[in-house]
C-alpha cells in the first residue's frame, strides 16, 4: 500500500498515504480532525478547529509577496464508504488499500478517498513546503461533505480572511469549473400492514448485482442503470404477471451513489415456481441487452429460501410499488445555457421495505433553482400519491459562474504557459461547497479545479497519476501569479 509513497509529487503523495491511514467515511470523521489539527500545530500553522469539526491553517505570505490577494485552498475531508459485497471491510476501522495499476491508482475493492482525499493532501503539501511561493495563505478542511455539506453549511463569519477560493474537489485535470448545481433531499416514509404469508407459496432471495454505480451528479448523464429502478420495474410486472408478494427489499445506502446493487426476499405461488424462474431469466437478459453499453454486467440472481412469515399487504404493495416506478430517476432536463452540462436531475438512492415500514430517499439536483424545487416536488407528489409522508430537506444552493472573475484570468494564463493551451471553463452537476461558503462570504472569486478522478462514489474510483502531477504543478503556479491587492 505504501507504494504510493514513492510516486511524484512526493510530498502530496506521502500526505496522500497518510491519509488513507485514518478511516473518514462521512460524519465520523473525528480521527481526522484531530489529525489535522495535530498535524498543523506540528508544523508552525495556525490552527483553528470549528464546532462542527473544520479545520483551517493559515500561513504568511512568503517574502515579496506580500502584496497578493489572500488565497484559501479548500477541500473535504470525509469519503464515501463504497465496497464490494464480496469485501470484507470496515470503513470505521481499516485503512483503504492503495495499489498502481497502469498509470492509476486504485483501492482494493472499496472506494478510495482521492475524492477528495487528493485535495486535502495538495493544501497539505501547500502549507508544508518551504520552497514555494506564495501570498497569504489559508486551508479550510470542512466535514460531512458527502453527505450534507454540514461543514460548510456551518461555517461562521469571521473565520476565513482570504478574497480567493481555490476549491479542489473537481474531477477532471485541464479544466476549470466556475459553477455547479444546488441540491435538495427528498424523503419519502409510510407505515404499511403486514399479512400472514399466504399458503402454496414459494419464497425467494433476489439480488440484482453487477451495476456499476458512479456519481450521482457527475456520472447521471451516463444513462447508468439504478438498482432500485430496476428492481421495482421487474416487481411491476412480477406483481400484475405472477401475483408477487414482497416482505422485504433493501437498495443503495449513500443519497450521492447511484445504487449498484438491491436486494429482496419475495414469494409467488407454487404452481408457477417454473414460469416464474424463467421470467426472472428473461428479465435478467433484457437488463443485460438495455444496458449493454454502461452495465454490461447485471445480474438478477435468485435462489429458493424459507417462506417469510409475513409479506407486504396487496393493497399497500401495488401502491407503493407504483409510487417507486413513476419516480423520476436521472437526467431531467439538459441545460440551454451550457450545452453538454445536465441542468436538472434525480437519483432514487435508497429503498428500505422492513417490519411495516416504507422509506425511500432521492437527491435532486438542478443548476436552476426554481427546476429543482418543481422536480423535487413531482417526485413528492408521486409518493404522495402512493401514501407518503414526504419532507424535503438539506437543500443547498448552486454557484453561478461569474466569468469575469480575477482568479479564473489568471489562472487560464497560468495554464497556457504551463501547457500550451486554455483550460477549458465548465459547470459541473455535482454539489461543490463554494456556493454554500460564498453564502457566508458573499466576495469570495472562487474557482474549483482537481486531478482527473474516474468512477468516484464506487469501489472502481481511480485517480490519474500523471493528471496529479500536472495538478500540483499548475497550483504552484496559480499561488506564484495571484493576483495582487
Amino acid at each position: 500500500m505504501s507504494e504510493i509513497k514513492n510516486l511524484e509529487p512526493k510530498l502530496l503523495w506521502k500526505y496522500f498515504y497518510e491519509i488513507t491511514q485514518i478511516p473518514r467515511p462521512s460524519k465520523k470523521e473525528h480521527r481526522m480532525t484531530e489529525f489535522m489539527k495535530k498535524f498543523g500545530q506540528e508544523h508552525g500553522l495556525e490552527t483553528i478547529v470549528d464546532k462542527t469539526g473544520n479545520v483551517v491553517f493559515r500561513k504568511p505570505a512568503t517574502s515579496g509577496m506580500e502584496d497578493r490577494k489572500g488565497i484559501i485552498l479548500q477541500a473535504h475531508m470525509d469519503m464515501v464508504p463504497q465496497k464490494n459485497a464480496d469485501k470484507k471491510f470496515d470503513f470505521e476501522k481499516d485503512p483503504i488499500e492503495t495499489w498502481v495499476d497502469k498509470g492509476w491508482v486504485k483501492a482494493k475493492g472499496t472506494t478510495l478517498g482521492a475524492d477528495n482525499g487528493m485535495g486535502v493532501a495538495a493544501a497539505m503539501a501547500v502549507m508544508t513546503d518551504p520552497k514555494l511561493a506564495h501570498g497569504p495563505l489559508e486551508a479550510l478542511f470542512t466535514v460531512d461533505e458527502e453527505t450534507g455539506m454540514t461543514g460548510a453549511k456551518n461555517l461562521k463569519k469571521g473565520m476565513l480572511k482570504g478574497e480567493i477560493l481555490l476549491n479542489m474537489d473537481s474531477e477532471d485535470e485541464g479544466e476549470l469549473y466556475v459553477g455547479c448545481a444546488g441540491g435538495v433531499d427528498v424523503g419519502a416514509t409510510r407505515n404499511y400492514k403486514q399479512e400472514k404469508t399466504p399458503q402454496g407459496m414459494t419464497a425467494y432471495k433476489l439480488s440484482l448485482k453487477g451495476l456499476r454505480g458512479g456519481h450521482s451528479g457527475l456520472d447521471i448523464h451516463l444513462g447508468k442503470a439504478n438498482a432500485n429502478k430496476l428492481m421495482f420495474r421487474f416487481f411491476q410486472q412480477a406483481e400484475c404477471d405472477f401475483g408477487m408478494r414482497i416482505a422485504e427489499f433493501t437498495g443503495g445506502d449513500l443519497r450521492n451513489a447511484i445504487p449498484r446493487e438491491s436486494f429482496a426476499t419475495i414469494v409467488v405461488p407454487s404452481i408457477k415456481k417454473a414460469q416464474f424462474e424463467k421470467f426472472m431469466k428473461g428479465y435478467e437478459k433484457m437488463y443485460r441487452a438495455e444496458f449493454n453499453e454502461v452495465d454490461p454486467d447485471i445480474k438478477l440472481i435468485f435462489k429458493v429460501t424459507d417462506a417469510p412469515a409475513k409479506v407486504m399487504n396487496e393493497a399497500d404493495q401495488y401502491r407503493i410499488i407504483r409510487g417507486v416506478f413513476v419516480c423520476p430517476n436521472g437526467v431531467q432536463r439538459m441545460s440551454t445555457s451550457m450545452p453538454g452540462v445536465v441542468e436538472t436531475s434525480n437519483n432514487l438512492s435508497i429503498v428500505r421495505i422492513g417490519s411495516g415500514r416504507f422509506e425511500a430517499f432521492c437527491l435532486c439536483r438542478s443548476s436552476v433553482e426554481s427546476a429543482k424545487e418543481a422536480t423535487a416536488w413531482k417526485i413528492a407528489a408521486g409518493f404522495q400519491l402512493a401514501g407518503c409522508e414526504v419532507e424535503l430537506s438539506g437543500s443547498y444552493p448552486g454557484w453561478k459562474p461569474d466569468m469575469k472573475s480575477a482568479i479564473l484570468g489568471t489562472m487560464k494564463d497560468t495554464y497556457k504557459k504551463l501547457y500550451g493551451r486554455v483550460p477549458e471553463i465548465k459547470a459541473i452537476h455535482a454539489g461543490l461547497e463554494c456556493g454554500i461558503i460564498m453564502g457566508v462570504y458573499p466576495k469570495l472569486d472562487s474557482i474549483s479545479f482537481g486531478p482527473t478522478i474516474r468512477h468516484p462514489h464506487s469501489p472502481d474510483e481511480k485517480v490519474e497519476i500523471e493528471s496529479v502531477g500536472k495538478f500540483w504543478d499548475f497550483l504552484v503556479a496559480t499561488l506564484k501569479n495571484a493576483p495582487k491587492v
